[in-house]
C-alpha cells in the first residue's frame, strides 16, 4: 500500500464504508431488531478496532434563551431539540478490511422499552460506526418506525373508538425519570362522550418493569397550556396517576384507561 492512498485513507478519501440494513420495517418496544451490518473495503487495507451501533431519539429541551447577563432577559428558555443515546451496542472483536473487500455480521439488539413510537414530530434512528485509528470513521444512519407495544395500542385503540384522535406527539424534557425526557400524546375529541366536554388531553405512559404508568391532564377550557403535562410531572405537582400491571390485556387496559378518564371528567 502507498504512502498516498494510507494518508487519503485516514482523511475519510477511499476510506471503508459501513451500511446496516433491518431486517424488520417496524420495530416495537421491548421485542427484539435484527440487523445485518455490511463492511465495503476502500482503496486500502484498513484495521477496523470495532463497530458500534447507537440508538438515538430526538426531545425538546429547555436551555436559557441568551447566555448574557442582561436582568431583563433572565429566566427566559426557549426549546430546542437534543439527541438522546437509548441503547448502545459494540461488536467484541477487531479485524482487518482488505481493499474491495466485503464483511458481514448479524446482530441481534433489543429495542428498550420507552423507546418513543415514532409519530408526530418524534424521531428515532440507528446509527452505524467503523472505529478506525488515525482515520475518520465512516457511519451510517437509518431512520426508524417504532409502532406502539401491544398493552400501549390497546389503549390507543380504546381512545380511538371514544373519538379521541391523537393531534400531535412530541418527547418533552422532564426531571425523575431514567431518561431526560417522557413522549407526551395530545388527543381531541371529535365525537363520542367527550366532545364538548374537553378541549383536549395529554398523556404520558412509562413503562417499568411491572408495570404501565400513565398520567393525563384534561384541558377543558381552552387555555392551550402546550407541554403543562410534561412540565407538572417535572415538579411532581401531577396527580391523575394510573397503574396498569403489565400483565393485563390490551382490552382490559384500554378499558380501565377510559373508565379512569370518565370518572376524573
Amino acid at each position: 500500500m502507498s504512502f498516498f492512498k494510507k494518508t487519503l485513507a485516514s482523511f475519510g478519501v477511499g476510506s471503508a464504508k459501513v451500511d446496516s440494513v433491518l431486517q424488520q420495517e417496524v420495530l416495537y418496544p421491548g421485542q427484539k431488531v435484527n440487523v445485518t451490518i455490511h463492511v465495503y473495503g476502500g482503496s486500502s487495507e484498513q484495521d477496523i478496532d470495532n463497530i458500534e451501533l447507537k440508538l438515538y431519539c430526538r426531545y425538546i429541551k429547555e436551555v436559557p434563551a441568551n447566555h448574557d447577563k442582561n436582568a431583563s432577559n433572565a429566566g427566559r428558555m426557549r426549546r430546542v431539540p437534543a439527541s438522546y443515546v437509548l441503547a448502545q451496542w459494540k461488536l467484541p472483536y477487531a479485524f482487518t478490511i482488505e481493499p474491495s473487500q466485503e464483511r458481514t455480521f448479524d446482530v441481534e439488539l433489543d429495542v428498550p422499552w420507552n423507546t418513543p413510537v415514532t409519530i408526530g414530530d418524534s424521531k428515532v434512528w440507528l446509527e452505524t460506526g467503523l472505529d478506525i485509528a488515525m482515520a475518520k470513521d465512516p457511519s451510517d444512519k437509518d431512520i426508524l418506525t417504532v409502532r406502539p407495544d401491544p398493552l400501549l395500542d390497546g389503549i390507543f385503540t380504546a381512545l380511538e373508538e371514544q373519538g379521541l384522535r391523537i393531534r400531535q406527539v412530541e418527547c418533552e424534557q422532564v426531571d425523575g425519570f431514567a431518561m431526560p425526557f417522557v413522549q407526551e400524546f395530545e388527543f381531541v375529541p371529535t365525537t363520542g362522550p367527550f366532545h364538548g366536554r374537553w378541549r383536549e388531553l395529554e398523556m404520558v405512559a412509562y413503562r417499568t418493569e411491572d408495570s404501565l404508568q400513565m398520567w393525563f391532564e384534561i384541558d377543558r377550557h381552552r387555555e392551550g397550556a402546550k407541554g403543562m403535562l410534561a412540565s407538572l410531572l417535572g415538579i411532581g405537582q401531577l396527580k391523575r396517576e394510573l397503574v396498569i400491571p403489565l400483565h393485563t390485556s390490551a382490552q382490559q387496559a384500554g378499558e380501565q384507561v377510559l373508565n379512569y378518564l370518565d370518572s376524573h371528567s
